[in-house]
């Protein structure tokens, strides 16, 4: 069954999006991909802490004004008082907001959807963790590139046997938009340590290229030997990282991320090897997914293929030939959340667990480059 012939299960899920102001990047993708397979309804937000700010957001995204909240604690409090109130939040905030906004959604008992990284700092992640053991309401992350088709169909195969066993591991994200001065709203709260936390370009693709990694394989990363610099001058945050790693099992990797690499656009690719074959998947060519085989030769598989598995058909909307890209990956994520707050008991949405391993990444990346201390376990 492809995402687009999922039937609302009774309603809509209700979210409320916290950030997306005016000028915002991100909300609005939050917004067109939750919407997408109209399993979700946008019905309220504190989208600026500006009051006059949120109403006129919430106009633009077809919310009602009096629902435009000034702040999140605002909305939690007006929103359990309605009978049709929000169901969940999306934290979509730099991430100095995200642990603050998290705690307060859980400790009132509403389910969280928050952008990556999970957290500002390692101990924030371990503070949310723990709140949900207590409180387990449902915690997603939104590591878009886990929702593609193709890597779900990656991940299937290499579950099933298909490239034997695990050996190398090579992931990379590569992208240019910094490799000059910090200009804009978007640019400079991610080279700002008050706004983006502990790590730059480490928090803000690397994890997701960490994620990727752990995601396709199946297999987490045991340690690692980081390099992490700021290239442009006058930098805090790293902008550029490189690093070994060695995963639980004895595979051997290689991450890089890099914002400061001149003419690049968004190029995260993974390349993953066994003893019986590899597979190599690129996000600027989403809808093919190369399988080496070890006798030679290779085969080039199509997003919307029959032959695809359950995973990969399940997150397909069109035929093959018809190219989906990074909203509808978000929008599988969104779908299968949804899923699981009406009752579906498997999701394939990156977990809190995966948040806080993504922030152990960057706080041993960046304390490990910094000591110079070689090979160090990733210790959670």
């Amino acid at each position: 069954m492809a995402a687009s012939d999922i039937a609302p299960a009774s309603s809509p899920v209700r979210m409320g999006l916290v950030g997306g102001g005016p000028g915002s990047f991100i909300g609005p993708v939050h917004a067109m991909a939750a919407r997408l397979d109209g399993r979700i309804q946008l019905v309220a937000g504190a989208f600026s802490r500006d009051a006059a700010r949120s109403r006129e957001a919430a106009i633009g995204y077809g919310v009602a004004p009096e629902r435009g909240y000034p702040s999140l604690d605002a909305m939690l409090a007006a929103e359990a008082q309605r009978e049709d109130g929000i169901e969940f939040i999306t934290i979509a905030t730099p991430n100095a907001h995200h642990a603050v906004a998290a705690k307060a959604a859980i400790a009132a008992g509403v389910a969280v959807m928050s952008d990556k990284p999970m957290t500002a700092t390692l101990d924030e992640a371990r503070e949310i963790v723990a709140m949900l053991k207590h409180n387990p309401v449902p915690f997603g992350l939104t590591y878009t590139y886990s929702g593609y088709p193709l890597v779900r169909e990656m991940r299937a195969r290499i579950a099933s046997g298909a490239i034997g066993t695990l050996r190398k591991v090579v992931v990379e994200y590569n992208q240019g938009w910094l490799a000059g001065d910090a200009n804009g709203k978007q640019a400079e709260w991610r080279v700002d340590p008050r706004t983006a936390g502990l790590g730059g370009c480490i928090a803000d693709i690397g994890v997701h290229a960490f994620q990727l990694a752990e995601f396709v394989t199946g297999t987490r990363v045991a340690q690692i030997n980081a390099d992490l610099g700021a290239v442009v001058p006058g930098r805090v945050l790293d902008d550029d990282c490189q690093m070994f790693l060695r995963f639980a099992g004895g595979a051997r990797g290689l991450l890089m991320a890099s914002q400061v690499m001149t003419g690049e656009g968004n190029d995260l690719a993974i390349r993953v090897y066994g003893d019986k074959g590899g597979m190599r998947w690129n996000q600027e060519n989403p809808n093919q997914l190369t399988v080496l085989k070890a006798e030679g030769g290779m085969e080039i598989v199509r997003a919307g293929d029959p032959s695809l598995g359950t995973a990969a058909q399940a997150s397909s909307r069109l035929p093959g030939g018809h190219p989906e890209g990074l909203l509808e990956a978000l929008a599988n994520l969104y779908t299968d959340f949804a899923g699981h707050l009406r009752g579906a008991p498997d999701t394939l949405v990156p977990s809190a667990d995966e948040g806080l391993r993504g922030m152990a990444l960057i706080a041993t990346a960046v304390a490990a480059s910094r000591d110079n201390a070689g090979w160090v376990d990733l210790a959670v």
